[in-house]
Parts: structure tokens; C-alpha cells; sequence
């Protein structure tokens, strides 16, 4: 949850692919076109750029260049270099729009959704370093700031959707659009509280936080 989402397998691998705390420091990377080139490849070049250089003064031509490949390739994964810090967000859009159309219909609305959210995150206390790094840009870059809401109603129309049909609903009636709301607002929550202790995988805090949210928050929160 947050900004860096599950891993899309085919891209980004948490565990096996991170951008270490030390190479975002001194700014370290191998030059040269990278064997097999790919969206994670790119993500993590991208990052190790904006982090040395800055957000604006990085520009497509010097990733690519950095990359090894064309701006034509890096084009061909991204439309523009903010993409690059939604891209493991919006592929968890995508992954929980279809985790939730696996789930059998008898199981309860609330129920459902934790199970799909929880589903689709799989951070580790190891992948912070580089969510951190994340967070810290879209929050000090303006045009990253902006650029944010979309990408956070997408996550919460696919939450919201997915409560209209089965409430028989539209999806802007107002519960399905409280349930949108509400799911995101926890799992930012949780996400926040994750990422500033960084002890245990993020599926800990987000199941504790959504089975709050469908007990209505009777118990006591730690």
C-alpha cells in the first residue's frame, strides 16, 4: 500500500531486486545497456537518479542513457519519468482488481476485501529503504504531489466497484464510495505506520487495520 506496491513478477521482484540504502547514497550503478532490460531495470535506475541528481534535473535522455537503451525503449514501459514511481502502484491496481473477481461470493463484503488487499501487498521489512526513497520524492516534488491523487483514486474505484456489485449498487452510490474511502484511508494508515517502524511484513499491519475497519473499530488499536 502507499506508493510502492506489490511486485508485478514480470518487473519487480521485493527481495530480489531492491535498490540498496547504500547504492541510493553514493549514487552507484553499472553502466551500459543491462542484460535484459525491464521495467524494474529502469524503475531502479530511475530511482538511484532522481536520488543523487533530483526529480527535475534528471531528465528521460540521462535514464536511458544511464540505462544503456533508447528513450524510444524507456517510452516503450513508461509515458513520462513519473510513471516510474506509480508504475508497482498501478500494477497493484491491477492485481487487485483481479484478486477480487477470484473471490467466491459467499464470502462477506468486508472479509473480501481484506483478503484481496492483503493479498496483493507482500513488502517486507527490507523493501523500506526503497519505499522510503519513494515517499520522500512524491512528497518534495511538486508535479510528483500532483500527480498522485489520480493514481490513489484508481486504487480506491477499484475498491469501490468492487462493493457496487455486490451491493447492486452504482459504484458512485454512497456506500460503495464509503467503502472505497474508508478501505484506503486504513491501509494508508497502516502503510504510514509500517514504513516508520519497519519491523515485520506490511501484511501484519494492513490485516490488522482492515479486520478494524469490519469490526468498526470496536477493539483497542496498538
Amino acid at each position: 500500500m502507499g506508493t510502492g506496491k506489490r511486485a508485478q513478477a514480470a518487473d519487480r521482484k521485493p527481495g530480489g531486486g531492491h535498490v540498496l540504502a547504500a547504492d541510493l547514497a553514493a549514487g552507484t550503478g553499472r553502466r551500459g545497456r543491462p542484460r535484459g532490460t525491464s521495467a524494474r531495470e529502469l524503475e531502479l535506475i530511475s530511482l538511484r537518479l532522481f536520488t543523487r541528481d533530483g526529480f527535475e534535473d534528471t531528465t528521460v535522455e540521462r535514464i536511458a542513457t544511464a540505462a544503456g537503451v533508447s528513450k524510444r525503449t524507456f517510452f516503450r514501459y513508461f509515458d513520462s519519468k513519473a510513471d516510474v514511481l506509480w508504475h508497482a502502484f498501478d500494477g497493484e491496481v491491477r492485481s487487485l482488481r483481479a484478486a477480487f473477481a477470484a473471490i467466491p461470493p459467499d464470502v462477506p463484503l468486508l472479509e473480501a476485501i481484506r483478503r484481496a488487499v492483503v493479498g496483493v501487498n507482500r513488502y517486507r521489512a527490507e523493501d523500506v529503504p526503497e519505499l522510503r526513497t519513494r515517499m520522500s520524492l512524491i512528497s518534495s516534488v511538486p508535479a510528483l504531489q500532483a500527480s498522485a491523487a489520480q493514481h490513489y483514486d484508481a486504487w480506491e474505484r477499484a475498491v469501490s466497484e468492487f462493493a457496487a456489485a455486490r451491493l447492486g449498487e452504482p459504484a458512485d452510490a454512497l456506500y460503495p464510495l464509503a467503502i472505497g474511502r474508508a478501505t484506503l484511508a486504513v491501509c494508508r494508515a497502516a502503510y504510514d505506520r509500517w514504513v516508520d517502524r519497519a519491523d515485520a511484513d506490511l501484511t501484519r499491519y494492513l490485516d490488522q487495520a482492515l479486520r478494524a475497519l469490519a469490526a468498526g473499530f470496536s477493539g483497542s488499536g496498538k
